[in-house]
C-alpha cells in the first residue's frame, strides 16, 4: 500500500458529482505519463515482494486468541527505532542499515487495524543471489516486527482470520459492533485502519451500491452441519440503519455464511509480487503471459477455508474480496433495466483481467474478452494522444468506474507532474494483474503487479512462490513463451480455483504448447552467465492460425506444473530448462531446486495446500462435533499451531509437516525438502 494521502473526503453525492471531473484529469495525467515514459528504459529486471501479516495476541490463560487492533502502536515503535538507526548511518531517503545487520524491511499500514505490511527496504535483482536471499529477509521482517510487538502478540501470516466478526471478544481492545461508515451487524468501524481513506472508502462503496456489500460463502457441509444451513450469526430483527433491510430482502442465502462488510475482504492478507521490467514492451508482455497463471498459482497456493467462525466449502479469498468491494448498482449488475447508469458491468472492480495489452504477433483478436466494457470516448482521446488501440482500450475500460474517495484540496488544481487523479481509478480496480505506469517523482520503470497468490503460513513457502513466479518470467523471456488462451477462459479458472482442493480435483484450461510457432535464438545468446541480464529478443514468432479452441484444453495443476508424458511440458520443467541455459553453480542450483520442489510436490499431491492442512486440523480437534463449527478453543489451538508452523517449519515430524515435508522425520534423507 502505497502513502496515504491526506485532505477533505467528500461524501457519496458530492463524489459522484465530481467523478467525471476526477476521470478527466485522471486521463490527461495519464498521457502526460504517456509521452514522458513510453520510451523509458531499464537495464535489468527489477522486482519486489509484498508479506502481509496479521497481528495476534494470545490470552494462553483464557485459551482466547483475538486480533490485535495494535498497528498505529507498532508502526510507530518501528519508525522509532528506524529513525534511531539512520543517525550517522544513511543519507536521508536511503535504507536504514540496523542492529540487523542489513538492509531493514519497509513496514507499511494495511485496511485492517490488526494487520501489517512488510516490503523489502530495496528492490531485488534478478541475480540468483538475490534469489537465495528472499527467504533469509522474509524471516527477517518477521524478526523485526516481532520485536516491536507486546510480549503476547505475534504476526501470523494466515489470509484471515477464523472467527472475524463472531460477535464474541475477537479484537483486542474491543469495540461493540456499531458505526454509520460500515454499518455492519458484525463488525465494528473501529476494525479498520482510522486514516480518513478507508471509513469512505466503505461508506462510499456502500453508499454507490446503495445496500451494503453482500458477500455470501458456501458452507462445509459436514456429517452434523444443519440442512439447509441457515447462518446462525444473522440478525434478522436488526433496525439501526436502513440497509439492515438486506437481510430481510433476500441478502442470506441458505446453505452459505454470510457477511456484510468491506473488511471481511479487504481484511484479507495476500502474497503479491511485482516487476519492473526493462520497458514498457517488455512489461506488457509480462502482464499478458502471466494472466493465464493467476488462477492456477491461486489454486496452488490456496489458505482460507474458514470465515467467520465456519468451515467454508471453497479454499480460497478472491471471491469474497470481490464481493466486499462490489460497487456495483442494479443497473450495473443487470437486475434492473439501465436508466440512470450507464453501462451493465460483468465484473467487480476486484476481479479476474479483462484485457491483452502486448502487441505481440501471437495475440489473437479471439482471445479478446466479448464482454469487455470501454468508455470509447477516453478510450478515443487516449489514442489521439498518441497512445496505440490495444493499451487505450486498457485503460479506458479501467475509467469506466468511479473514483471512490476524492478529497476537497484535490480538485483546486490539475498538476501534471503528479498522478492522483490516475491512481484514484487505477488503484481501485485491483485486478489479478495490474499494469503500473513510471510515477513521475522517482527512477522507477514500467511495472507489473501480479497478485492472485494467497499468503502461506512459513516464510518458506512464501518464498519459494515468489521465486518460482519470478524464474517464470525468465522462462518467458528467454523461450519467447507463449501461454495465451482466450480471456473468458481464465476467468472461468479463476471461479474452478475456488473448489475445495481444487489443486487435486479440478481442471483448468491451458495452453497445450507454449512453443512460438518457429525456433528462437537460445537465450544463452543474450543472457550473462549470471543470468542477471534481460535475455535478448528472440525474432518475432508469425500470429497463430487454425481454430483457437484448439489450442488448449482442460488439465490438471500438476499437469500444468510438472508437464504431461506426451503434451504440455510443465512449467517447473520450463524453469529447469532455463536454468540450464544459463551458469548457475551446483550449490546454488540445489538451493533453488528446494524451493521448486515444495511447487512441484504441491501440485501433485504429495504436500497439502494450507486450506487442506487448516480444514484437517479443525475436523480432527477434539472440540469440533463436525458441525462447520469453528469455535474459540479450536480457533486459539489453530492459531498457537500457526506459530509452531512458522517457527518449525514441520522440522521432525512437527505440527504441519504434511504442507512442507512429504513425510515425516525418517523419510527423504530425515526431512523431506530441509533439512531438519
Amino acid at each position: 500500500m502505497g502513502l496515504l494521502a491526506i485532505g477533505t473526503p467528500l461524501e457519496w453525492p458530492e463524489t459522484k458529482k465530481c467523478a467525471d471531473h476526477v476521470r478527466q484529469w485522471g486521463l490527461e495525467q495519464l498521457l502526460a505519463i504517456w509521452r514522458r515514459a513510453k520510451g523509458k528504459e531499464r537495464d535489468v529486471l527489477l522486482w519486489g515482494d509484498e508479506i502481509e501479516y496479521l497481528v495476534v495476541v494470545f490470552e494462553d490463560q483464557q485459551r482466547k486468541v483475538k486480533l490485535s487492533l495494535r498497528q498505529a502502536d507498532i508502526l510507530e515503535a518501528l519508525a522509532k527505532d528506524e529513525a534511531l538507526s539512520k543517525q550517522g548511518c544513511c543519507e536521508p531517503g536511503q535504507p536504514a542499515i540496523s542492529k540487523y545487520g542489513e538492509t531493514l524491511p519497509i513496514f507499511h499500514p494495511e485496511f485492517g487495524r490488526y494487520m501489517l505490511e512488510a516490503t523489502p527496504g530495496k528492490p531485488w535483482g534478478i541475480g540468483f543471489k538475490d534469489l537465495l536471499d528472499v527467504e533469509p529477509n522474509m524471516k527477517l521482517r518477521r524478526i523485526i516486527a516481532k520485536d516491536h510487538m507486546e510480549a503476547n502478540e505475534f504476526p501470523i501470516t494466515l489470509t484471515t482470520f477464523p472467527r472475524l466478526g463472531t460477535g464474541d471478544d475477537y479484537i483486542s481492545p474491543y469495540f461493540p459492533t456499531s458505526g454509520d461508515k460500515g454499518r455492519s451487524q458484525f463488525l465494528p468501524d473501529e476494525i479498520a485502519n482510522p486514516h480518513i481513506r478507508f471509513p469512505t472508502l466503505a461508506a462510499n462503496i456502500r453508499a454507490r451500491r446503495g445496500a451494503k456489500v453482500e458477500i455470501n460463502v458456501p458452507v462445509f457441509k459436514d456429517e452434523n452441519t444443519p440442512s439447509p444451513f441457515k447462518d446462525p450469526t444473522v440478525n434478522y430483527d436488526l433496525h439501526d440503519w436502513p440497509e439492515d433491510d438486506d437481510v430481510r430482502n433476500g441478502a442470506v442465502k441458505e446453505d452459505h455464511i454470510y457477511m456484510d462488510s468491506m473488511a471481511f475482504g479487504m481484511g484479507s492478507c495476500c502474497l503479491q509480487i511485482t516487476f519492473q521490467a526493462k520497458n514498457i514492451t517488455e512489461g506488457r508482455r509480462l502482464y499478458d503471459q502471466l494472466s493465464p497463471l493467476g488462477p492456477i498459482m491461486l489454486a496452488l497456493t490456496a489458505a482460507t477455508p474458514i470465515y467467520k467462525g465456519f468451515l467454508a466449502d471453497t479454499d480460497v479469498r478472491w471471491n469474497q474480496i470481490s464481493r466486499a468491494v462490489d460497487d456495483r448498482t442494479a443497473e450495473e449488475l443487470g437486475e434492473k433495466p439501465l436508466k440512470h447508469d450507464r453501462w451493465r458491468i460483468p465484473k467487480s472492480r476486484y476481479a479476474s483481467n479483462s484485457t491483452y495489452i502486448s502487441q505481440d504477433p501471437q495475440l489473437r483478436k479471439e482471445y479478446m474478452d466479448p464482454e469487455l466494457v470501454v468508455d470509447e470516448e477516453l478510450k478515443k482521446r487516449l489514442i489521439n494522444g498518441g497512445m496505440d488501440d490495444l493499451l487505450a482500450t486498457h485503460f479506458a475500460h479501467l475509467f469506466i468506474r468511479d473514483p471512490l474517495v476524492i478529497f476537497a484540496e484535490d480538485l483546486l488544481e490539475l498538476d501534471l507532474t503528479k498522478t492522483d487523479h490516475f491512481e484514484n481509478i487505477q488503484s481501485t480496480n485491483w485486478q489479478h494483474m495490474r499494469f503500473k505506469p513510471p510515477p513521475p517523482d522517482k527512477d522507477i520503470g514500467w511495472r507489473v503487479e501480479f497478485r492472485p497468490m494467497e499468503i502461506q503460513i512459513t516464510d518458506f513457502e512464501n518464498a519459494a512462490f515468489s521465486i518460482f513466479i519470478v524464474l517464470i518470467t525468465r522462462a518467458i523471456l528467454s523461450f519467447n513463451l507463449n501461454f495465451y488462451i482466450p480471456i473468458p477462459r481464465t476467468t472461468e479458472n479463476m471461479e474452478t480455483a475456488h473448489a475445495r482442493d481444487a489443486v487435486l480435483d479440478q481442471r483448468f484450461y491451458f495452453r497445450k504448447d507454449p512453443f512460438p510457432s518457429r525456433p528462437v535464438r537460445p537465450a544463452s545468446n543474450g543472457t550473462s552467465s549470471s543470468g542477471t541480464a534481460t535475455p535478448a529478443q528472440p525474432s518475432r514468432p508469425p500470429t497463430p492460425t487454425g481454430p483457437v479452441d484448439d489450442e488448449y484444453t482442460l488439465m490438471t495443476v500438476d499437469e500444468i506444473i510438472n508437464g504431461q508424458a506426451d503434451g504440455f511440458p510443465g512449467l517447473i520443467p520450463l524453469v529447469e530448462s532455463y536454468l540450464n541455459s544459463v551458469n548457475v553453480d551446483v550449490e546454488t542450483r540445489c538451493e533453488l531446486a528446494r524451493y521448486l520442489d515444495v511447487i512441484r510436490k504441491r501440485a501433485s499431491g504429495r504436500l497439502w495446500t494450507g486450506a487442506r492442512w487448516i480444514r484437517h486440523f479443525v475436523r480432527t480437534h477434539p472440540d469440533y462435533r463436525m458441525d462447520s463449527v469453528v469455535g474459540e478453543e479450536i480457533c486459539y489451538d489453530l492459531v498457537k499451531a500457526v506459530e509452531e508452523v512458522t517457527k518449525r517449519e514441520g522440522r521432525d515430524g512437527s505440527v504441519g509437516w504434511e504442507m512442507l515435508r512429504s513425510g515425516k522425520i525418517g523419510t527423504e534423507g530425515g526431512g523431506g525438502l530441509m533439512s531438519s
